[in-house]
């Protein structure tokens, strides 16, 4: 945990008078909020993580657990979690994190832009010691925030070894809604996916994405925007994404979530995650001195006039 001492030195140098500040966040980690005539948001150094998003007049649009363990070493359960350099369990280890290790690891500040009308946020993490024992090359993660009445993420890879590797990546996002078994997705009628809850089958779409079971879907050659249809809380959440050719949609539904000590037994009704990524068969390679950057852009928009039962397919 970084001590006050170290907090307010970074708001001394970062700081933006009404615009943003670094701040002790939960269980006393540092966090970046950010305050525009636009939006507000939080961005934790723990894993270069944004907890919070709300646009001017609108609604938080990310959801994080109330049981979240705030600590050195626990993941922050909700949000956008970054997994790199692997999704999921590691194919060859099974003891390694889940999701890979930058999502645990303390990134550092680099720097807190006004670029009017956004504010935007760049942190960094490297590979050392400790990310050697898990996966033996050199790299440098930046991951970018822009926010305003868009939220704007990158996260850039870049090969700083002598040798060339394979990695994936995702921006796990969490997003808030009011039922997760009303709400759905369109954007991916007749998309090929991996079933990851039945023997990894492959399957088509047919129509909108729903929760009404346990759902882990790797979406294949997905390169179009996709639309979050929320009827309960009246409102639409647009994601436009870039160097990303697969789409995960992950709910854990009500016996995975009781299982989850950061999460809760009636938590899974309150998010839909949908997942910009680059997942297998899609991994990414880098030679050496190469950059690869990983982009998602999310708008909001209030829909009243939405009903569940609108499943035309997109």
């Amino acid at each position: 945990m970084d001590s006050p001492n170290t907090i307010s030195d970074l708001d001394r140098r970062f700081g933006a008078p009404g615009l943003a500040r670094v701040l002790a966040g939960n269980g006393g980690l540092p966090k970046v909020v950010v305050s525009t005539p636009s939006a507000v948001g939080e961005m934790y150094l723990h894993g270069g993580h944004i907890t919070s998003w709300i646009p001017d007049r609108l609604r938080e649009v990310f959801y994080v657990s109330p049981n979240s363990i705030w600590k050195t070493g626990h993941a922050i359960r909700g949000g956008v979690p970054i997994s790199f350099p692997w999704f999921a369990d590691k194919a060859d280890d099974r003891t390694a994190p889940p999701h890979g290790f930058v999502r645990t690891k303390a990134w550092r500040l680099l720097s807190i832009d006004n670029t009017s009308p956004d504010v935007v946020v760049s942190m960094s993490t490297e590979s050392d010691e400790d990310t050697r024992r898990w996966w033996p090359f050199d790299f440098r993660l930046v991951c970018q925030a822009a926010f305003g009445d868009q939220l704007k993420i990158e996260l850039a890879v870049t090969n700083t070894g002598a040798k060339s590797f394979s990695f994936e990546e995702a921006l796990h996002s969490y997003f808030r809604v009011g039922d997760a078994e009303t709400a759905f997705v369109q954007g991916l009628n007749a998309t090929g996916y991996i079933d990851k809850t039945d023997r990894r089958i492959e399957k088509k779409q047919i129509g909108a994405a729903r929760i009404s079971s346990e759902t882990d879907s790797v979406y294949l050659n997905t390169q179009h925007e996709l639309d979050l249809i929320d009827p309960t809380l009246q409102r639409r959440v647009t994601v436009r994404k870039e160097n990303s050719l697969t789409t995960v949609i992950w709910n854990p539904w009500a016996e995975e979530s009781k299982v989850l000590s950061d999460l809760g037994a009636s938590q899974w009704r309150n998010f839909v995650c949908i997942e910009t990524s680059n997942v297998r068969p899609f991994a990414v390679n880098l030679d050496p001195g190469q950059r690869h950057t990983l982009a998602a852009h999310i708008q909001v928009a209030p829909s009243p006039t939405l009903s569940s039962s609108a499943t035309s397919p997109v």
